[in-house]
């Protein structure tokens, strides 16, 4: 199964890649190639579509601003539903791109017992055996894919609600409302830590390429093995270049001082 995913996979992979090209210059490192970033944006506007169409359905108070974005309240009512199949076709092929490298490993387990220090950043430099994902951007990948499943069951039981018991549709309704607000506060989760709290993510999903600096401080063991350095020794040198600068800096400006009073 895995190998005929693989192969699937990197045939889509070789055929993004002859429609676009990824860039990558020097201090960098190819993070996603076209293909993974034209699935992730496919998926991300689906959702954010079905997530906007769906709350001016299910609000009576947001059903006024939201539905004249879709052209009314029956066109609403008949787009969202096509949102929904839309977001889960385009997350299948994103499944299928990601599945290796987001199985759960040992080193994900021990990510989870360091959450507190990563979410309040007392961590400046992740686990050395931190890989291309780490423990908490799997969790979210597979709370999609629980809600993706739940959308798509319950939103076929309530399209079709003719063909289904009642109490089924009833079910239907609460849990496709759960899985929404679910996706939703991870949406919120995801945006914040690939924008504002690691800086150079979000460079990832439109140019495909991240500094070296971000990749041996956020995935250690993924910079290792793309690269074939260890990733502190690159941060310590680093770390000694920066502090050289800075020492010249303030040399510099300790001459300046000294001439401009002389």
């Amino acid at each position: 199964m895995s190998t005929s995913v693989e192969r699937f996979d990197e045939r889509a992979r070789r055929g993004a890649d002859r429609v676009g090209s990824t860039v990558v210059h020097r201090g960098e490192l190819l993070r996603h190639p076209v293909y993974t970033r034209v699935l992730h944006w496919l998926v991300a506007i689906s959702f954010v579509l079905s997530l906007l169409s769906g709350f001016a359905i299910y609000s009576p108070w947001l059903f006024r601003f939201l539905t004249p974005l879709f052209g009314g309240g029956p066109m609403t009512r008949f787009l969202h539903p096509w949102f929904g199949i839309f977001f889960d076709l385009f997350f299948f092929f994103q499944f299928l791109n990601w599945l290796t490298p987001m199985l759960w490993a040992r080193s994900d387990t021990r990510w989870l017992k360091r959450i507190r220090q990563y979410t309040t950043n007392q961590d400046k430099v992740e686990s050395a055996d931190v890989g291309f994902f780490n423990g908490g951007q799997k969790l979210y990948f597979w709370a999609i894919v629980l809600s993706g499943l739940l959308f798509l069951i319950t939103g076929l039981l309530m399209w079709f609600d003719n063909l289904t018991p009642r109490w089924l549709v009833a079910v239907s309704y609460i849990v496709h409302d759960l899985a929404g607000l679910l996706m939703l506060a991870g949406f919120i989760v995801h945006i914040y830590e690939g924008t504002a709290a690691m800086p150079g993510t979000f460079q990832a999903m439109t140019n495909g390429t991240v500094k070296r600096k971000w990749a041996w401080t956020h995935h250690p063991a993924w910079y290792r093995d793309v690269t074939g350095r260890d990733p502190f020794a690159d941060l310590e040198r680093e770390r000694r270049r920066q502090a050289e600068r800075e020492s010249a800096i303030e040399d510099w400006e300790r001459e300046r001082d000294a001439r401009e009073h002389t």
